[in-house]
């Protein structure tokens, strides 16, 4: 498996055939066979390895920011889960042509061990009433925007590291949308003022 995740995720698993996979390690397909009946059996086998470490690389980062604020909670999880889902290259496995059961697996397994502990996480900081907009809706923007990073040029185009743009796309999701504690979720918040029309005129007339 560890040979397989090496081919899989440098070269891409379309690319890579079982007798690839049978050079690299010097043994026969016959061999490999007999553990695993296809290529399908034998990714699914390397992904899941792959989302075990992922999780528990989540796992130690929520203990790590346990206590914190609920900012810093969310900024680490999500540093944390992107450069996982980045280092086994889950946004490209689930975007990419080719194997649709292959795609769903893995969108099925990033739900599970990513965005079901970024749900409950958001949950939680609702009901502490650290959160004025619907939970659900910051997990539905969280998640467009960390899938749609991971799959950008913008490392490279900007030369910031993909931690600095994580943490930056956290900063943006979250400003305005922690309130302060002791803070009801009746009491006034500031709104941003979006002008219309009639205010963009008589602003150029006046």
């Amino acid at each position: 498996m560890e040979a397989a995740g090496r081919l899989f995720f440098g070269s891409g698993f379309a690319r890579v055939s079982m007798d690839d996979l049978a050079r690299e390690l010097g043994m026969s397909k016959k061999t490999i066979y007999r553990h695993f009946p296809d290529k399908r059996s034998l990714l699914a086998a390397v992904l899941d390895r792959q989302f075990a470490a992922v999780e528990r690389t989540l796992v130690a980062a929520a203990e790590d920011a346990a206590g914190q604020p609920f900012a810093v909670r969310v900024q680490r999880f999500l540093i944390a889960a992107g450069s996982e889902l980045g280092r086994i290259g889950a946004p490209q496995l689930a975007t990419g042509r080719g194997d649709a059961m292959l795609r769903q697996y893995v969108e099925q397994r990033v739900d599970a061990v990513v965005y079901q502990r970024l749900d409950e996480l958001f949950r939680e900081g609702h009901q502490q009433g650290l959160l004025p907009a619907p939970p659900e809706l910051l997990s539905e923007i969280t998640r467009g925007a960390l899938e749609r990073l991971l799959m950008s040029e913008l490392p490279r185009d900007l030369d910031w590291t993909a931690a600095d743009l994580l943490r930056a796309t956290v900063d943006t999701v979250l400003y305005g949308a922690i309130r302060p504690p002791g803070q009801g979720i009746d009491d006034e918040q500031p709104r941003a003022v979006i002008p219309t029309a009639r205010d963009d005129e008589q602003e150029m007339g006046g």
